[in-house]
């Protein structure tokens, strides 16, 4: 066989490793009530939740407390289900939080409350369509 034979089962080999160990750590996106389920069965994994912030019924988001130092904040997020869960977050607001249409919040659960790691926006396209009218 040759040294360029073996190079390339070697190769081929560490590609399927890699491929292998970050399936494993592939997440989908769950509810809170799924997410409090794997929790209490001891799942260690960082769950991801996807949700919008909760708003009051004039549009303007409610539920946000920030530490006095600006480092810290918690705030309300609803999921899929309508379910309201309370969500801290060691770090500051990130730009355009408020603005946001959905949240993507990475962590777990310590008792009750759901401790975010990241906190991923999606926020408002500046490219969607509006409509120009032209009059003559």
């Amino acid at each position: 066989m040759k040294k360029s034979h073996i190079l390339g089962i070697v190769v081929i080999a560490i590609a399927i490793g890699i491929i292998m160990s970050t399936a494993g750590d592939a997440s989908s996106y769950v509810t809170f009530g799924k997410a409090m389920e794997m929790a209490s069965t001891g799942d260690d994994n960082k769950i991801h939740v996807v949700g919008t912030l909760k708003k009051a019924t004039d549009g303007t988001v409610t539920g946000i407390e920030s530490a006095e130092n600006k480092l810290s904040f918690s705030f309300t997020m609803v999921d899929a289900d309508f379910r309201e869960q309370q969500v801290y977050f060691a770090e500051p607001m990130p730009v355009d939080f408020l603005r946001s249409e959905q949240v993507v919040v990475i962590g777990a659960y310590q008792q009750e409350l759901f401790v975010a790691d990241k906190i991923l926006l999606k926020c408002p396209s500046k490219y969607q369509e509006h409509e120009i009218s032209i009059s003559s």
